[in-house]
Formats: structure tokens, C-alpha cells, sequence
């Protein structure tokens, strides 16, 4: 019988391949990719994690079950702490500054994902939520495997490919995974629908990010200019 991953994953199979192929993922696998644009992208992915980690602390308070709970509260610790220690190593080595970090605002494309990860985690049931979060494991896990296997070396941003193609980020992945299967299984048909969209957009939403790091994206108007 197939899963709500296997025909979540199917659906999206097409733009997957467009987000492996993309110009940031291809320039970062041949180690290639301009300094500024990396910048840019590791600074909205530190703003990102922390809104994808108060949605995985939400999850974690909806969850059904004690070891539920343990496994998503686990994850919003990994997103924060883990990951955005990743991100301090990368700021050190490319002089962005906390106070700097913290003047930049979230582009467009970052506050549109964190807002939809927010607003799903407060207004949608758990399941949703769950497949609002997965593509953010999943994709990062698929392109992590992908640039691995085909990255020159040396490369400049091997910790980066380390971090997502390794093992203990695989192994939560799979457990995230089978964690939503379980969930939405139980699910009523609307609320399966809806976990589907909530997918489907979240992967529409990893595109946007990483599209917009290579395009060095900036609001187009600010208030008081």
C-alpha cells in the first residue's frame, strides 16, 4: 500500500530534479559558487532555522504520544543549535559579524517560507504541520546525498555537503519520514489533502530559497526610502 511519503515524493519527483539541477546546487557541488552567494544563503538559512525550529517545538506540543513529542522536540534542539553551530563556523570564516547577522533582513523568499511554517504550525492539526516540515528534511537530504557523490574536491563547502549528506542527519530524516506516514495514515481524507498541499508547497517554497540565494534577492522596496 503506498505511503503518504511515496505519493507525496512522486508528486514533486519533477521539481526535485529541478532543484538538484539548479544553478546553486550545481556551482556548490563543483565548488564553484561565488563567496557573496553562499553568504547570502547561509545568513537567510540561520533566520530560516529558527522559524522551522518553533514550528518543529509546535509539532512537538500537538504530538499524540510521549515519544513523538521526545523525537520532535529532538529536532527543534538539532535546528537551533546543531545546524545554526554550522552556521557559526561559516560566519567566522566569512567575517559576517552577529551584529550584521542580525541587521539583515529576511528576503523575501525566507520570510515567505518561515511565515508559512508559522502559520501552518498555529492554524493546521498535526498532520499537516508534519508535511509542511518534511520537505525541509527530505529535499535537504536527497541534495545532500546528490552533491556528495558528484562533488569536485577539494571544495570550499565540503562541512555543508558533510553535514547533510552524513549519517545522523539521514537517519533523522527516516525517522521523520516514518513519523509522518504514521500520522497521516490516521488522518481524515480532507485532512490527507491537506497535508498533500502543505507538501507540495514547502517543496514550491525550498526552490524559492535557494533560487533566490543565487539571485542575491533583496526586497524591491523598503519603507522609508
Amino acid at each position: 500500500m503506498s505511503t503518504f511519503s511515496d505519493a507525496a515524493w512522486a508528486r514533486n519527483a519533477g521539481l526535485y530534479e529541478t532543484i538538484r539541477n539548479m544553478p546553486f546546487n550545481t556551482e556548490l557541488a563543483a565548488g564553484t559558487l561565488s563567496e557573496e552567494r553562499f553568504k547570502h544563503y547561509i545568513t537567510q538559512d540561520a533566520h530560516y532555522l529558527v522559524g522551522f525550529g518553533k514550528g518543529l517545538a509546535i509539532a512537538a506540543a500537538k504530538a499524540p504520544d510521549p515519544e513523538r513529542m521526545v523525537q520532535l522536540a529532538n529536532s527543534a534542539q538539532g535546528a537551533i543549535v546543531v545546524e545554526r553551530a554550522l552556521h557559526g563556523t561559516f560566519f567566522a570564516d566569512y567575517g559576517i559579524a552577529p551584529e550584521v547577522f542580525e541587521a539583515t533582513p529576511l528576503s523575501p523568499a525566507c520570510h515567505h517560507y518561515v511565515s508559512f511554517i508559522t502559520a501552518t504550525a498555529w492554524s493546521e492539526p498535526y498532520e499537516v504541520l508534519l508535511a509542511a516540515l518534511l520537505p525541509c528534511f527530505w529535499i535537504y537530504a536527497e541534495v545532500g546525498n546528490d552533491i556528495l557523490a558528484r562533488a569536485a574536491s577539494p571544495n570550499p563547502y565540503s562541512a555543508w555537503i558533510e553535514t547533510y549528506a552524513g549519517e545522523d542527519f539521514q537517519d533523522a530524516v527516516k525517522e521523520m519520514i516514518a513519523t509522518t506516514d504514521a500520522a497521516v495514515a490516521e488522518a481524515a481524507p480532507a485532512v490527507q489533502a491537506k497535508a498533500h498541499d502543505a507538501f507540495d508547497r514547502a517543496v514550491q517554497l525550498e526552490w524559492m530559497f535557494w533560487d533566490s540565494a543565487y539571485r542575491l534577492e533583496t526586497w524591491p522596496v523598503r519603507s522609508g526610502e
